[in-house]
């Protein structure tokens, strides 16, 4: 018996070498190092902080010899910064000040009534909020949400959403108990064109050309905020630094090894942190039903609750994916489990959400305690807070898991879209 296990453990012992030569903890601080530098200001949108970190991807992926799409690294999109100028209106012919409305738009006038065809939400005192004016700001069709007075202090944050998508619907909030029977809003807003990009980079398959698998991480992050305790710099070094770090790593790693017989694409994510537009975008340039799995990393810098050499997928149960990554690693050191914090929906809530609405395993892999992360959207999310010995150990075991799914001995199952919230 002894004989035999030794000789089943031969393979992943052999492929645990040339890991450990490929993905190291010197590489692993170097980028980490980087993109939550001080230099790059927190990587937030449209400014030149998130232009170079998405130059720094693109040169990391063109030295380890991926392909470009189209001719570059980096997958431009239009977005739309808007302003609200000012806005008016009136509930039941009750005036209702300009403090009482959020507008999301990219059309520098609107002026609406009961009679303009918008959906018409109440969001009601002791709702989840938060789950509601998510799913509000991601509609189609043009929406008018009236919520409790005890929301009103979301207001200004919402008047302040963006960047927005170029099919983004007008969405217009407003504080009022009660829908009611007639109303009017007059507005007018600011908008700018700009242009963001999500870092893209293709090794194509063998023999499975046409089937892809995605290892994406988004590289933004909240910028320059309020001082705290003179740090104004919101560095991001686990949100989510950590997991573009993996997928450079892993682009190295997989551009080394040259054994995948499915295409792997490889992303770097934009403006995840406003609303998931980078993801958003980049889904829509594949078929669906080509995808065979997305692994999506986000903050895996910090140890999961079950200690080192762990992490958690999010969605686990929705495909078989978990299953099949868990029995990659058998005779390691190295478990993945269920997310352990349904109750904060994170399945939906980061760049796996719009795939795995289509049907792909799409999933995020995290060691995030979302209960208890100290330096969670603060300025305090910096290097030194990170273990990056156990954040390239977990780089390994991705990499070690996704074996049988990128050489297509293992295809996950689809996730079932009759059943997603």
């Amino acid at each position: 018996m002894k004989k035999i296990l030794l000789l089943l453990s031969l393979p992943f012992f052999a492929q645990a070498q040339k890991i450990d030569k490929i993905i190291t903890l010197t590489e692993t601080e170097r980028i980490e190092t980087y993109l939550a530098s001080n230099e790059l200001a927190g990587r937030k949108p449209f400014t030149p902080g998130i232009e170079k970190a998405a130059n720094f991807i693109a040169a990391e992926f063109e030295k380890v010899g991926l392909q470009k799409t189209k001719g570059s690294y980096l997958q431009t999109f239009p977005m739309f910064k808007s302003a609200l100028k000012s806005a008016s209106g009136s509930a039941d012919e009750k005036p209702i000040e300009a403090k009482q409305i959020a507008i999301i738009s990219k059309e520098s006038s609107i002026q609406i009534d009961e009679k303009s065809g918008y959906e018409v939400v109440s969001v009601k005192e002791g709702e989840n909020f938060g789950q509601i004016a998510y799913r509000i700001m991601n509609a189609t069709k043009p929406t008018i949400a009236f919520l409790h007075e005890s929301f009103a202090k979301f207001i200004p944050r919402l008047s302040g959403r963006g960047p927005l998508r170029e099919s983004q619907a007008n969405i217009v909030f407003v504080v009022a108990n009660a829908v009611p029977s007639t109303f009017k809003i007059n507005a007018r807003l600011q908008v700018d064109r700009l242009e963001l990009s999500n870092v893209v980079g293709i090794l194509p398959g063998k023999s499975r050309p046409n089937e892809y698998v995605i290892f994406s991480g988004h590289y933004d992050h909240l910028g320059i905020g309020k001082p705290v305790q003179g740090d104004s710099i919101y560095n991001g070094a686990n949100d989510d630094a950590a997991g573009t770090t993996a997928v450079m790593m892993l682009a190295k790693y997989y551009a080394k090894m040259r054994n995948n017989e499915r295409t792997l694409i490889f992303a770097a994510f934009t403006a995840e942190e406003s609303g998931g537009h980078g993801s958003s975008y980049f889904s829509k340039q594949f078929n669906p039903d080509q995808v065979m799995a997305m692994f999506n990393l986000e903050m895996i810098g910090t140890e999961s609750k079950w200690g080192k050499n762990s992490a958690y997928i999010t969605g686990y149960e929705k495909s078989s994916m978990g299953e099949i990554l868990k029995k990659n690693l058998v005779g390691s050191q190295f478990t993945f489990y269920p997310d352990p914090y349904p109750e904060q929906n994170l399945f939906y809530r980061s760049d796996n959400a719009t795939l795995a609405e289509l049907g792909v395993p799409a999933h995020t892999i995290s060691t995030s305690k979302m209960d208890s992360e100290p330096n969670y959207h603060k300025a305090s999310d910096e290097v030194q807070t990170l273990d990056l010995d156990n954040m390239t150990e977990i780089i390994k075991a991705i990499a070690t898991s996704a074996t049988s799914i990128i050489s297509g001995q293992d295809t996950p199952s689809r996730v079932d879209t009759t059943k997603l919230k």
